[in-house]
C-alpha cells in the first residue's frame, strides 16, 4: 500500500526547464542528467513493488527527514511488522568493479561515492530518529541496483546489496515476511510523512533571469519548440504530440511560476512566455478559468 508517492522534485523540474530554455554549463547538465537517471531509476523500482509486493506493507517514496541536525534521504521506505526497510535505489548503468572498498566505473578507473556508506549512514540516522521517537523497529537496509544493464565486478559479498537478477527472488523474499500490520505501523507511517522535509531548489540553480531564456511553447513529450497552433491544439511538428490549447497554456504557466515564484502571473507575460498562442483574449479566458482573478483591469493578475 503506496502512503506517499513519488514525484519529480523541483529542482529536477526546475533543472529541466533550464536545461530546454538556455545553455547549461557541462557541470549543470551533468548534474541534471544525473538527477533525471536516478529519478528514473527510482520509478523502476516503484513499478516493481506495485506489481510484486503483496498489499499488507506500507510504502512510502522519497522521505527527506531530519535528525541532530543531520539530514537524510530513503529513496523508498517500506514497513513490514515490526522492521523497516529502507532501500537506496541506484540506477547505475555499464561495467563498474569493486576494490579496496570503493565503488569504480571501468571507463573512468577512478573512484565514485560508494552508495554502501550512503546505506550506512541512512541507516544510523534513522535508527537515530526512531529511537527520539519511541518505536521499537528493527531497520533492514537494502542497496537496490535497478538497472538491468549495470555489472560489477569482485562484487562484495553482502546481503544487503540487491542486483538486477536478484530483484524477482528479493521480492518473494519480501513477500515471505509475516505480515500484521496494526496502529503502530500506521503511527510509524504518519510521522514520517509528517516528518518529510522539503527543501528549496532555488540556491542550487545556476543563475538565470527571465529575459535570458528562450520564450515559446515546448512540446510535453520531448521539449521541442517547433509547434504549431490552431484554436483548439497544439501541434509538436518534432514528434507529432498534439495537447489542447487550454493544457499548454496552464502547463507553460506553471512551468513561469515555477521558474520565477515571486512574478505576477498576467495576461500579457504569459501571452510573451507562450509566443505561438496568437491571441491576448484566449489566453485571458483559461487563465480566468483555471486561476483565482486579482485585481481589475490593466492591474489583473492570476494566482
Amino acid at each position: 500500500m503506496f502512503l506517499k508517492s513519488r514525484n519529480e522534485s523541483d529542482l529536477l523540474k526546475l533543472l529541466g526547464f533550464l536545461n530546454t530554455r538556455m545553455i547549461l554549463s557541462e557541470d549543470e547538465r551533468k548534474q541534471y542528467l544525473y538527477l533525471k537517471k536516478g529519478y528514473e531509476g527510482e520509478v523502476a523500482f516503484d513499478l516493481l513493488t506495485a506489481a510484486n509486493l503483496n498489499r499488507e506493507m506500507f510504502i512510502l517514496n522519497d522521505i527527506m527527514l531530519e535528525i541532530n541536525h543531520s539530514k537524510f534521504q530513503i529513496d523508498s521506505s517500506l514497513i513490514i511488522q515490526d522492521t523497516i526497510i529502507p532501500c537506496e535505489v541506484k540506477n547505475y548503468e555499464g561495467n563498474y568493479f569493486y576494490k579496496d572498498g570503493e565503488f569504480q566505473l571501468c571507463s573512468a578507473k577512478r573512484p565514485i561515492t560508494n552508495p554502501l556508506h550512503q546505506l550506512k549512514r541512512t541507516e544510523t540516522l534513522l535508527q537515530q530518529y526512531l529511537k527520539k521517537n519511541g518505536f521499537p523497529f528493527r531497520i533492514l537496509p537494502y542497496l537496490v541496483f535497478i538497472n538491468p544493464k549495470f555489472f560489477l565486478y569482485q562484487a562484495p559479498q553482502n546481503d544487503s546489496i540487491i542486483f538486477p537478477p536478484q530483484l524477482s527472488s528479493f521480492m518473494e523474499k519480501l513477500n515471505s515476511k509475516p505480515f500484521n500490520l496494526n496502529g503502530m505501523q500506521q503511527k510509524l507511517a504518519d510521522k514520517l510523512i509528517a516528518d518529510h522535509k522539503i527543501e528549496s531548489p532555488y540556491p542550487k540553480l545556476p543563475p538565470y533571469e527571465y529575459h535570458s531564456l528562450q520564450k515559446g511553447m515546448t512540446c510535453a513529450i520531448c521539449d521541442s519548440f517547433f509547434i504549431t497552433c490552431d484554436e483548439r491544439k497544439l501541434t509538436c511538428k518534432n514528434c507529432g504530440f498534439e495537447e489542447e490549447v487550454e493544457s499548454a497554456v496552464i502547463r507553460s504557466a506553471e512551468e513561469l511560476k515555477l521558474l520565477f515564484p515571486t512574478l505576477r502571473v498576467t495576461t500579457n507575460i504569459i501571452f510573451d512566455w507562450c509566443k505561438v498562442i496568437g491571441s491576448r483574449k484566449t489566453i485571458r479566458r483559461i487563465l480566468q478559468k483555471y486561476y483565482k482573478v486579482i485585481g481589475c483591469k490593466q492591474w489583473t493578475y492570476y494566482k
